[in-house]
Formats: C-alpha cells, sequence, structure tokens
C-alpha cells in the first residue's frame, strides 16, 4: 500500500516537533532538575503540555475528524487516575482531543511501554514529562512504579494518570490470548474488548488514595465508528479515523471499594459494562453513547477558546520547526548545541536509566538536605533555649 502525503505529512510534523522540542524548549532546563526538582516539574509540563496541543490541532483542523464526547465528563483539576480500552495502539494520543476540552493537558502522564522511551524525540520528551515507564512483569514493575507515585503524592503537583489495564490494543491476536485467558477462569468471552489486568490498576488506586493524591477514576470509553487507525503504519498510509467518541464516567475516590480485591472485582465489572456499551455502540443508530442519560459536565473550555488554541498550536509549531531548520543551516554553534543535547539524550539513558529516575534521585537528594538543615536548627535551637 502506497504512503499518504497527509500521512506523512502528520507523522513527520508530530516528529520534528518532538524532537527540535526535546532540544532546544526541554533541553535548556535540564541543568534546572539538578538544583530544583519542583521548579523542573512544573515547567516542563507546561512545555510539553503545548506540544500535546499540536497532535489535536492536525487531526480536527487539518484532518477533518469529528470529536464526539458524551457522559459525566471532568472537574477541572481534580487529581485522577483515568482507565481506558485500548482499541488501537494509538487511543493515548486522541485522548488529547478529550482531555483538551475537559481537563488541563499539563496534568496528564501516561503508563507506557519502556523501550518507547529510547525513541528519538518522543521518548526523549516522555522521560521529561515524567511518563511511568513499564517492562509488562510486575515483579519489576512494581518497586518502579511505587517509587513514582511516591514521587508525584510527595511533590503535590495535581496527577492523571492515564493506564490502560488490558495491557494491549485490541487485535485478533491479543482477543484469542484474552478468550484463552477467560476459558481458563471461568470467565465470559468478549468481543469489543479484553480481559483487564486488575493487579497494577489496584495497586496505583490504593497508592494514590494513601497519598492523598487522588479525587477521582475516570473510566473512559472510546470508539471509532469508521476507519479505525489500529497502528502508527495506518496513520503514515493516510487512515484517519473520521469521528471518535468518548463516553466518561466519573467514579469519586470515596465511592471506590476500600480492599484491593474488591477493587479488582470494580474494575472487572467496569469492562463487562464497556463489552455492553461497545456492542451497543455498533450495532445501534445513531451511533452514540448518550442513550444512557448520563448528566453532563460542561467542558472547561468552549469551543471558540479550544478552536483558538489549536489554531494558535498549528500556527506556533509549524514556525518552530522551520526556525529550527533555518538555524540549524545558517549556523554552527546551533548544530553543535543539538549535537550536544543528542549526546546528553542518549548518554543519561545509558547511565541512569531515564530523566524521570535522575529526576526523583535529584529529589530525594534535596529532600534528604532539607531534612538534614532542620534537624541541624532544632538541635541549635534547643541548645539555645
Amino acid at each position: 500500500m502506497a504512503v499518504s502525503v497527509r500521512g506523512l505529512y502528520f507523522v513527520m510534523t508530530l516528529f520534528l516537533g518532538s524532537f527540535f522540542g526535546s532540544i532546544f524548549m526541554l533541553g535548556p532546563f535540564l541543568p534546572l532538575m539538578l538544583l530544583a526538582p519542583a521548579w523542573y516539574r512544573w515547567i516542563t509540563d507546561r512545555i510539553v503540555a503545548t506540544w500535546l496541543t499540536l497532535p489535536v490541532a492536525l487531526l480536527e483542523l487539518v484532518f477533518g475528524v469529528k470529536v464526539v464526547i458524551t457522559g459525566d465528563g471532568f472537574i477541572p483539576g481534580e487529581r485522577s487516575v483515568i482507565i481506558m480500552n485500548h482499541r488501537t495502539r494509538l487511543d493515548w494520543m486522541f485522548l488529547w482531543c478529550c482531555l483538551l476540552r475537559y481537563s488541563y493537558l499539563r496534568m496528564e502522564k501516561i503508563c507506557l511501554k519502556a523501550g518507547l522511551k529510547a525513541v528519538p524525540g518522543f521518548g526523549w520528551a516522555m522521560q521529561v514529562a515524567c511518563f511511568v515507564f513499564i517492562h509488562r512483569r510486575w515483579e519489576e514493575d512494581k518497586s518502579h512504579m511505587e517509587n513514582m507515585l511516591d514521587y508525584f503524592c510527595d511533590i503535590r503537583e495535581p496527577l492523571q494518570l492515564l493506564l490502560f489495564p488490558e495491557g494491549t490494543d485490541l487485535t485478533e491476536n491479543t482477543r484469542a490470548k484474552s478468550d484463552e485467558y477467560a476459558a481458563k477462569n471461568g470467565l465470559p468471552q468478549f468481543e469489543y474488548v479484553l480481559h483487564p489486568r486488575t493487579t497494577g490498576f489496584t495497586f496505583i488506586v490504593n497508592k494514590l488514595r494513601k497519598g492523598d493524591n487522588l479525587d477521582a477514576v475516570h473510566d473512559i470509553t472510546v470508539a471509532y465508528p469508521q476507519n479505525i487507525p489500529q497502528t502508527e503504519r495506518h496513520l503514515i498510509l493516510g487512515h484517519f479515523p473520521r469521528e471518535i467518541h468518548f463516553h466518561v464516567r466519573r467514579y469519586p475516590a470515596a465511592s471506590l471499594p476500600a480492599s484491593s480485591f474488591d477493587m479488582q472485582e470494580w474494575c472487572q465489572e467496569r469492562w463487562a459494562e464497556k463489552e455492553v456499551r461497545l456492542r451497543d455502540f455498533y450495532s445501534g443508530q445513531p451511533r452514540a453513547f448518550d442513550r444512557e442519560g448520563a448528566a453532563r459536565v460542561p467542558p472547561c473550555k468552549t469551543e471558540l477558546r479550544v478552536a483558538l488554541i489549536k489554531a494558535a498550536s498549528l500556527l506556533y509549531w509549524s514556525s518552530f520547526i522551520a526556525l529550527c531548520f533555518v538555524g540549524l543551516w545558517l549556523w554552527s554553534a546551533v548544530r553543535l548545541y543539538l549535537l550536544v543535547m543528542v549526546i546528553v539524550y542518549y548518554g543519561q539513558l545509558k547511565l541512569f536509566g531515564g530523566l524521570e529516575i535522575m529526576e526523583m534521585a535529584c529529589h530525594q537528594y534535596w529532600k534528604s538536605v532539607h531534612a538534614s538543615v532542620d534537624k541541624n536548627n532544632k538541635v541549635l535551637d534547643a541548645k539555645v533555649q
């Protein structure tokens, strides 16, 4: 199948934006991590959020993708765990169309495969954004996830953590494995979702609740009536969805089960509901989720504001990419800086395992320094008295 010009433009714009953004926008703030991790996190979250508006702008303004959001919506600024069915490998990116309207993109973090952190541009920005990288082996992931969640609770920066409990996207192969799991465990077979893995989800919810860093769980069901782009390859071929439908259910933290076992059952029940909801969606006319009659929470941004953000994003990033090429063409200092930053990104990954690991280490160092100073001050005050 031939490569689409539209698809190539979309993928290359996102790649160049993330690559040059990592070098020229995020790179200058990396030393701040060593001196003031809290300020580093505050600044870089907002820089990354500007890039997250770019895919939304391209999808909706350039390619005419229609976004439909129904259900409970979000309360702006609240801290939550977002769980969503994993229909395609690109659901996490499409979700930004929803979050731009109903929440703040700077708050979002994603649990995703550890191998992605090595991808130039995208992976570098994800490290700076402090995404949670996992290996899909609970014995290895538990300790790292615990450290990450403790860090988020410690710095008190509002967090919305996106998690795909299914662990992978829905394909014929993964559905067969899910059916095999269902047969072994006496569970019903699903057609539109995979059986969720509840261990990580339960651990995250319990950890955030203990750290007083959770207001709600948002259960999102995503569906694509036409043109389902399963992988990045489909985007390059120009297969963009015509519509993306999100149905949001909000569950306050106080309403969630207290025990881990009940929490696992609660998650399984949500996926059984998704199966029914998606079956109705794909078989019904009109194809929409709003037949449930759930109350709507108004978006925190008007459509006019969203349109202005998308237009500004497209203009800014197109100009930024062009200026980066001009700078590289005209000035050797710019080329030297780019080379140094590429070495820094690759070097720190080899030496330390990722910028998010370094960030947590810097935070622990300064936390211990401040604790030591406070302890010494108390000793001095006691002697004076």
